[in-house]
């Protein structure tokens, strides 16, 4: 059977590539004198920011887009391992049982990805005016941490906190976790907001984001990927590296470009401009991930 890389060199899928810091392979494991992990080629898919619910101008095709996507995914070549939501999954509503409602349709959208594995942290639309009651009705903890192919992940909630932060409890779940792990553990952390201060007075912070990077900054593998400010966007503390992912419902404008975070305006001759997601793939004996921006495409 192909391998995701030889698939990759033949096929040379469309999109932007984009090259970052990542991952130990065998060869720097066997000079550092340790026993490398096991570790296989693999890639996941991030989705982000659906927004399920929304109504407006900035995206007339709103009930269509979330659909769109999935069969975009469907459509790849070679599937992934897993998918991630990376939060906002639904539009916020102070109505709890619209809130809830939303979250259900979503889920049987979500549900006609082929791809066994899906993953989902909250956004705040899904869990700040219930401190994410609803959403772990429908998907379980918001935080959580998993293991795949020789990489650690880590889900963290920065959204349920009405007030933008982690919180103390979870940053001590947090440390702990990272106590297990070798300093070149290959780690790789979930979000929603960004955990630096991009813009804060646009909410594109995390108030004690800079806690969690204090915790990850002794670990010399370590990738975030985020959603929030719906726009590709690569930012680095230290040699923490983060990367957020486009929208799939309107994207916003560049960090800081205007007085308010207004969605960029709809173009019905280009009406998928500025949507999209990504692939992550991660090599055996690379240090480097690989990202492959998609638009939605299918219709």
């Amino acid at each position: 059977m192909m391998d995701r890389r030889s698939f990759m060199k033949l096929t040379a899928l469309g999109g932007g590539a984009v090259f970052i810091s990542g991952l130990y392979g065998h060869a720097q494991a066997a000079a550092a004198g340790k026993a490398a992990a096991p570790y296989e080629d693999f890639y996941f898919v991030q989705l982000s920011d659906v927004h399920w619910g929304f109504s407006g101008a900035a995206n007339p095709d709103a009930l269509n887009t979330f659909r769109k996507t999935v069969a975009t995914v469907n459509a790849l070549e070679v599937q992934p391992d897993f998918i991630i939501f990376t939060g906002d999954l639904t539009h916020t509503t102070d109505d709890p049982k619209e809130r809830r409602q939303r979250m259900a349709e979503f889920k049987d959208i979500a549900a006609g990805l082929q791809v066994k594995t899906v993953r989902f942290i909250p956004g705040e639309h899904d869990a700040s005016l219930d401190n994410g009651a609803a959403f772990k009705e429908n998907f379980g903890p918001s935080n959580y941490t998993f293991e795949h192919k020789g990489v650690h992940f880590i889900a963290l909630d920065n959204v349920s906190d009405p007030g933008a932060r982690i919180g103390d409890s979870q940053l001590e779940w947090l440390k702990n976790d990272l106590d297990k792990q070798a300093k070149d553990a290959r780690i790789v952390v979930f979000t929603h907001r960004p955990l630096f201060d991009l813009v804060p007075k646009w909410d594109w912070a995390t108030r004690d984001g800079d806690k969690a990077i204090a915790l990850l900054m002794p670990y010399s593998n370590v990738n975030v990927f985020y959603g929030h400010i719906h726009q590709e966007h690569h930012h680095m503390t230290g040699q923490i590296s983060h990367h957020a992912a486009k929208s799939l419902i309107f994207p916003l404008p560049a960090p800081g470009s205007q007085e308010k975070r207004t969605p960029l305006p709809w173009d019905p001759a280009t009406p998928n401009k500025g949507l999209g997601f990504r692939e992550v793939e991660a090599e055996s004996g690379n240090q480097e991930y690989k990202l492959t921006e998609f638009p939605v495409t299918r219709t």
